[in-house]
C-alpha cells in the first residue's frame, strides 16, 4: 500500500515514471485482430454517447498525479473523455470497451482524426467541419482557450464546402485502417461526425428520444475544464499531451472493443492481453456503469472480474457518480457539478470482492474512495 494519504506525506515507494516517448507500433493486422478477437456482440444503451455529461470528470487528475497512476495500460469506456485520462496516464496500450459497437465506430473516427490532423486546432476544426488554420504554426503554443475562440469563429459548418473537405479527408483515413466495415458502419460514422458539424461547440450529451439537460456540459466547456489545482486537463489542453495521443493513436496501441463490463469475454480478455504483455492494468475507467449493472444484478462479476486483473499499487478504478439512485449527493460531490468523479486504488477493490463483496451500490461508491484533496504534481 501506498504511504500517502489526505496529508500529502511523501509516497513509501517509487513512483512510475510518465512516459516521454510512445512505445514502438503494433502491426496493423495485429490491432486489427485485437478488435475481433476481443469483442463480444453488441448490445444496446440509450445514448450515442457523443460526449461526456461529466463535468466532474478532470476531478481525479490531481490524485493520479499524486498516487503515480503513469504507465501500464488504459481501460475505459464511452467517448473521447478517455483521451484526457490516457493523456494524464501515458499508457503502453490503451483499451476502450463499450458494450455499444457505435462506441468502436466512434473511435475509429477519433483515430482518423489524430492521424490526419497535424496540431489540436487541425484536429478540432475537422471535427467541427470548420476551416483549419492557414498556418500549422499559429496555435501550436496556444492555450485551449485560444483554440476554442478560433474554432468558434472560423468559416465552416453544415453544408459548407469546408465541413465537405473534413469528411473527405476522414472518410479516406478511415479506409486505411484494415478494418471491415458495413454500408451501416459508414453510414453511423458520417452521421456522427455530422452531428459534430452540426452543433459544433455547443454539442451536449443527450439520452435517445430527451432533449439536452441544460446542467450538463457542452463539448467546448468540456475542452476548456479544469481539474481542482486549476490546471487545464483535456486531451486538447496542451500540445505534447496531443502529440502523445497522436502517436499513440498512429502506433495503433489505442484499442476500441464492444463488451459488456459484467460479461464473460472482453474485459477478461484484455486483462489476459495486458498480462501476456508484461503490463498491468493502471487506470480503469468505468463511468457511473457500475450503476446499471447493480441495477441489473451483474455488478458482483464485475467486481470479481476487477479483482482478477493485473494490477499493482500503483492501478486505480475511476467512477462517476449521479445523483439518481441514491438518497443523498456523494460525500465528495464539488460545488457546481451535477457528477462526481471518484477514485479508488484498484487492489481495495480486489480486498473487498475477497472480503465478501459489497453492500449496497452506496457501499460502492463510497468505500475506499481516495479524496479529492489529495493533489500534487508530477
Amino acid at each position: 500500500m501506498l504511504g500517502c494519504g489526505e496529508s500529502g506525506s511523501a509516497p513509501a515507494v517509487d513512483l512510475p515514471e510518465r512516459l516521454t516517448e510512445v512505445p514502438a507500433a503494433l502491426p496493423q493486422g495485429e490491432w486489427a485482430a485485437l478488435i475481433d478477437s476481443l469483442s463480444e456482440d453488441g448490445g444496446f444503451f440509450d445514448t450515442d454517447n457523443l460526449i461526456s455529461n461529466e463535468s466532474s470528470f478532470l476531478n481525479v487528475l490531481g490524485p493520479m498525479r499524486r498516487l503515480g497512476v503513469y504507465g501500464g495500460a488504459y481501460i475505459g469506456v464511452g467517448p473521447d473523455q478517455n483521451f484526457s485520462y490516457m493523456a494524464q496516464q501515458r499508457p503502453h496500450l490503451a483499451f476502450v470497451v463499450d458494450i455499444r459497437r457505435d462506441n468502436l465506430l466512434q473511435h475509429l473516427l477519433f483515430k482518423a482524426l489524430f492521424h490526419e490532423a497535424s496540431t489540436r486546432a487541425e484536429y478540432l476544426s475537422l471535427l467541427v467541419g470548420v476551416a483549419p488554420p492557414a498556418d500549422g504554426t499559429t496555435f501550436r503554443e496556444s492555450s485551449i482557450g485560444e483554440i476554442l475562440a478560433y474554432v468558434a469563429g472560423a468559416d465552416g459548418g453544415p453544408g459548407t464546402p469546408q465541413a465537405e473537405e473534413a469528411r473527405r479527408r476522414l472518410t479516406s483515413r478511415l479506409g486505411t485502417f484494415g478494418i471491415d466495415l458495413s454500408d451501416d458502419d459508414r453510414a453511423t460514422v458520417e452521421r456522427f461526425h455530422d452531428e459534430f458539424v452540426r452543433q459544433g461547440l455547443d454539442l451536449r450529451f443527450t439520452t435517445l428520444g430527451q432533449p439536452a439537460r441544460p446542467f450538463y456540459p457542452t463539448f467546448g466547456e468540456l475542452l476548456a475544464a479544469r481539474d481542482l489545482t486549476d490546471e487545464a486537463g483535456s486531451y486538447l489542453a496542451t500540445r505534447d499531451d496531443f502529440l502523445f495521443l497522436k502517436g499513440l493513436q498512429e502506433a495503433n496501441r489505442v484499442v476500441p472493443v464492444v463488451g459488456d463490463l459484467a460479461g464473460d469475454k472482453a474485459v477478461r480478455r484484455i486483462g489476459e492481453e495486458v498480462r501476456a504483455r508484461g503490463l498491468v492494468v493502471r487506470a480503469f475507467y468505468v463511468s457511473n456503469v457500475e450503476f446499471y449493472l447493480d441495477r441489473d444484478g451483474s455488478f458482483a462479476r464485475f467486481a470479481e472480474t476487477v479483482a482478477g486483473l493485473p494490477m499493482d499499487e500503483f492501478s486505480v478504478l475511476v467512477r462517476s457518480v449521479f445523483p439518481q439512485g441514491l438518497v443523498r449527493r456523494h460525500p465528495q460531490a464539488q460545488p457546481g457539478d451535477y457528477s462526481t468523479q471518484v477514485l479508488v486504488r484498484m487492489t481495495d477493490v480486489g480486498e473487498a470482492v475477497r472480503a465478501g463483496g459489497y453492500g449496497s451500490y452506496w457501499d460502492v461508491v463510497t468505500r475506499d474512495a481516495i479524496g479529492p484533496g489529495m493533489q500534487g504534481g508530477g
